[in-house]
């Protein structure tokens, strides 16, 4: 058997591919989009992908069964549980496998056991691997039913979907489902859909794979036994869902366009940026410190490194087309990170070797904390926390006001238009990408604390002390 694991940095996604090297065939677990890896592993080791198996309807990337089963006709092994609002509705276009708890299938002499595992999602399925003859499982493939550390949220449908009253039921039921993992044999590897940084658990550990027991010994949901304190304990303080995830269960339920039908973008000159501007949403991947010594009005900046992803999915309208200013040694790259979580209309790049300081005429200030502390105490500025809720609970300045950087696009209007706006977040980097969706949004006269959160309270502790 030919185990094989894949890991996207930027998505924190994790997918598998299993092979029998016997029969030469091979099924890859919860593909990504971009299933060029994939193909190029299985022509490596002379397999041929025919079948994809699909823990759930995911929420954070753009699932690849689809794109595989199009391109390649492998079958699409698909949850038939869950109720009616989560039922694969691109089933029915590809060749397709509906399967339920305790259903198996072959590939080669490879066996993969469904098993219900609903919590994070209603639909959710595991798959227990058993080589050729096993009768015990060798491994399970979690999807985001268990973690290394951690175990799947249940209020995405709630909060991302905005499905009502589902936080509490999957709770329940995640509950439910644990006591069926704790029952399985410590020696069962666990194989993970999420490594660290992923938003579908609180506190994920980095350590790829883990085992049963090894679960059963360290992780905080399998030593809680009192159903109402576990309840409890998962629902409170899950970090606030990024705004594309609601996106992505429409996208992984109904289907989504083939990447290799989709156009490559254009390649402009600053030329077209003023139109560009009025037309599109114009997205700068300078870093941030270069962006605040001078831009292009109406832009925003989102860093292209391995958050660019995530923040996009944030910050980034998914019905407007998008340029982008990019390295041209990028332009594949980014697109392809773009179309990972359903981003498919960029049209344009405008090369940032191409960038004139003449074109780059708005800035924004840096100031220290000191600074922005003082002056907050003097009313002179607005102070504008961008941390997400946990952070803000832990600890925040008094005389700041909280917004989400992710939802600042949404809830902006509140803010003052007559007075400078300091804004920062814990070390200095998303508040950054803060004030150019700010002056974006038409709010000038904007300050970048430096250092963030972690500098003003330094400032303020040595206020208390003095």
């Amino acid at each position: 058997m030919l185990l094989r694991y894949f890991y996207d940095q930027k998505l924190a996604q994790a997918s598998y591919m299993v092979g029998c090297q016997m029969t030469g065939e091979a099924v890859v677990i919860d593909p990504a989009r971009n299933i060029t890896p994939y193909l190029q592993e299985a022509e490596k080791e002379g397999m041929t992908i025919v079948a994809t198996a699909e823990t759930h309807i995911h929420a954070d990337f753009v699932s690849g069964s689809l794109e595989l089963a199009k391109r390649t006709g492998s079958t699409a092994y698909l949850s038939d549980e869950g109720d009616a609002s989560w039922k694969y509705a691109f089933a029915k276009d590809i060749d397709s496998k509906l399967v339920k708890d305790g259903d198996t299938f072959k590939v080669g002499n490879v066996t993969l056991e469904v098993m219900h595992t609903p919590g994070h999602t209603p639909e959710h399925i595991s798959f227990l691997l058993y080589d050729r003859n096993q009768t015990q499982p060798m491994g399970i493939f979690t999807g985001d039913f268990v973690f290394v550390g951690d175990i799947g949220r249940p209020d995405l449908l709630e909060e991302a979907a905005g499905v009502k009253g589902t936080t509490a039921i999957g709770a329940e039921q995640m509950f439910h489902s644990l006591n069926k993992f704790k029952a399985l044999p410590d020696f069962v590897q666990v194989w993970p859909g999420h490594g660290a940084g992923s938003a579908c658990g609180k506190a994920l550990g980095a350590i790829p794979t883990s085992t049963v027991g090894y679960e059963k010994a360290t992780n905080w949901a399998l030593q809680m036994t009192d159903k109402d304190a576990f309840i409890k304990e998962l629902t409170t303080d899950q970090p606030e869902p990024p705004n594309y995830f609601a996106m992505m269960k429409k996208v992984n339920k109904e289907g989504i366009q083939v990447t290799n039908e989709i156009a490559r973008p254009e390649v402009v000159g600053t030329d077209r940026l003023d139109t560009l501007v009025e037309a599109t949403q114009v997205v700068d991947t300078r870093r941030g410190e270069d962006f605040a010594q001078g831009h292009i009005p109406g832009t925003i900046n989102i860093p292209y490194n391995t958050k660019f992803v995530s923040w996009a999915g944030w910050l980034v309208n998914f019905d407007k087309d998008i340029t982008l200013i990019a390295s041209a040694e990028d332009v594949e790259e980014v697109q392809t990170d773009l179309q990972s979580i359903g981003l498919d209309r960029l049209r344009f790049i405008v090369p940032i070797e191409e960038l004139g300081q003449e074109l780059l005429t708005e800035t924004y200030t840096d100031v220290t904390a000191e600074q922005a502390i003082e002056s907050a105490e003097k009313n002179d500025v607005f102070v504008l926390d961008v941390r997400n809720a946990t952070e803000w609970t832990a600890s925040h300045y008094d005389n700041a006001e909280r917004i989400l950087l992710g939802k600042l696009m949404r809830d902006h209007d509140g803010l003052p238009t007559d007075k400078t706006i300091a804004v920062h977040c814990a070390s200095g980097v998303r508040s950054r990408m803060a004030a150019s969706v700010l002056q974006s949004l038409g709010y000038k006269d904007i300050q970048n604390i430096l250092g963030g959160y972690a500098a003003m309270k330094t400032v303020l502790n040595a206020e208390q002390i003095g």
